[in-house]
């Protein structure tokens, strides 16, 4: 479907743009319009979210979901029963065909997009910048871009980003939010944007951001980072892109520490963040393992709780729907014998 979408020659002078993203600018001149980026005032709605980035995977794999009284149901349909609001979906370069490892593709995002769209959903679009995971402890690049000096990858980082939300916008989706990043407390695309080159991911991130900006002008733009328990990884990235005029609207986080003791702790640093960086918060994931629902679900209203709390925008679980042998990933929420719901689900409407 991409290939043919006619993107037309837009009005970006390149040179401008390259020298204004290498260096952290702010504003940056489209044609004779100089385009600001205000950060974003916080919503009144609370999101409650879920990330079911899997579920085309498993539906073509014959996976289906029944809800709480066992009639078979639509997964979309059985989550909003839950009081989710909102929906995440990854997406990545050049994907393999792996079930669990591989697809959502910006062709593959946006067809799941329209579903949830359809469906009433906002979608936060989670762009992880490589051809299948990055997180905390891995932030590989594309392998079409491994090789790329910093100006090629700069390039290619905002020809990626403009084409990938045309995509979006051509099958007539605004994203609710856009991340540039996952878990990206270390940067992104190593060693190129390393936070150890801080000029450099400053300048990939920027550019991704003004490319979100210019398709969907009013769509926040999240930075998204791992373990906000442990605050020296959390401030070290956000001293270094502020310091080299890093753009972000929102930050948003992954918190999987259980107890309340924890959770506290978690709440009570992203509070921090949410003040020394000026930025409303969010928290992106959360999960727990499926034979600990009861725990999961009192986890899960404590996060809820906390984030209303300070003034968050919402809590997400990653991947709710997913149920074994699909993958052995074990914090989802459905019942791989049952095909129903587990009680963790029953935080969203508790809290």
């Amino acid at each position: 479907m991409a290939d043919e979408i006619n993107l037309k020659q837009h009005t970006i002078n390149r040179r401008t743009f390259l020298k204004a993203a290498s260096i952290g600018a702010s504003a940056i001149t489209f044609g004779n319009a100089l385009a600001t980026f205000p950060a974003t005032a916080e919503a009144a709605t609370f999101y409650k979210g879920a990330d079911i980035s899997w579920v085309p995977q498993m539906e073509a794999a014959g996976y289906y979901w029944l809800n709480s009284s066992g009639v078979k149901e639509d997964i979309l349909t059985i989550l909003k029963g839950y009081g989710i609001n909102a929906i995440r979906l990854r997406t990545w370069v050049n994907p393999s065909t792996d079930p669990v490892n591989g697809h959502c593709s910006i062709d593959e995002t946006a067809a799941m997009a329209v579903r949830c769209k359809n469906a009433g959903l906002p979608v936060d679009i989670d762009f992880h910048f490589g051809d299948t995971w990055n997180s905390v402890g891995k932030q590989n690049p594309p392998a079409a871009w491994a090789s790329m000096t910093y100006s090629q990858m700069l390039t290619a980082m905002y020809n990626y980003v403009y084409h990938s939300c045309n995509v979006l916008k051509y099958n007539g989706v605004t994203p609710a939010w856009v991340q540039i990043g996952n878990e990206t407390n270390s940067g992104i695309c190593h060693p190129i944007g390393s936070i150890s080159n801080p000029a450099q991911m400053t300048g990939l991130l920027n550019a991704a951001y003004a490319m979100v900006k210019e398709v969907f002008p009013s769509t926040p733009v999240l930075i998204h980072l791992a373990q906000p328990q442990n605050s020296s990884s959390i401030e070290a990235f956000f001293n270094a892109y502020t310091a080299n005029g890093g753009n972000w609207d929102i930050s948003a986080f992954s918190s999987y520490g259980s107890g309340s003791s924890t959770i506290s702790t978690i709440i009570s640093n992203i509070n921090t963040y949410k003040s020394t960086y000026g930025k409303p918060v969010m928290q992106v994931e959360f999960g727990g393992q499926e034979n600990r629902a009861s725990r999961t679900e009192t986890d899960l209203e404590s996060y809820i709780t906390g984030m209303k709390s300070i003034g968050g925008l919402g809590v997400f679980y990653w991947e709710p729907e997913v149920y074994s042998p699909f993958t052995d990933y074990t914090m989802g929420a459905w019942g791989s014998t049952t095909f129903e719901p587990t009680i963790a689900l029953n935080g969203f409407l508790n809290a």
